[in-house]
């Protein structure tokens, strides 16, 4: 006999067949392990979305009047800049509290210089 004649001996043992049995049970069971953990989060991410939607929905229906008066002043806001501006360009001491808060002040200089306060 050569040694593959006895490896087929060996595939029809019953010790053989129990463990090949028992695997298959196992690859059946973390199959539907693996069904039911998906469906638990896909049915979680769900919940999770219907809950959020209405969260977005609240939050845009109080925001919404917010957003709506900024547009409003916007303009407001444009104008104190350019009059900001002008004040940076006429008084050159006002210029390093504009670039502390991130402003780059405006090129121009003035040819008045503020007066010096004692």
């Amino acid at each position: 006999m050569n040694p593959l004649e006895n490896d087929m001996n060996d595939v029809n043992s019953p010790d053989l067949n129990s463990q090949v049995s028992s695997l298959q049970n196992q690859v059946i069971f973390l199959k539907l392990a693996l069904v039911v953990i998906g469906g638990t989060l896909v049915t979680y991410l769900a919940y999770q979305s219907h809950i959020y939607s209405k969260d977005v929905t609240r939050e845009h229906d109080i925001a919404e009047p917010i957003i709506e008066a900024f547009h409003q002043r916007y303009p407001l806001g444009e104008e104190l800049k350019k009059q900001l501006a002008g004040y940076a360009v006429t008084h050159p001491d006002f210029q390093p509290i504009l670039k502390k808060y991130g402003w780059v002040p405006p090129s121009g200089q003035s040819t008045n210089p503020s007066p010096v306060r004692k």
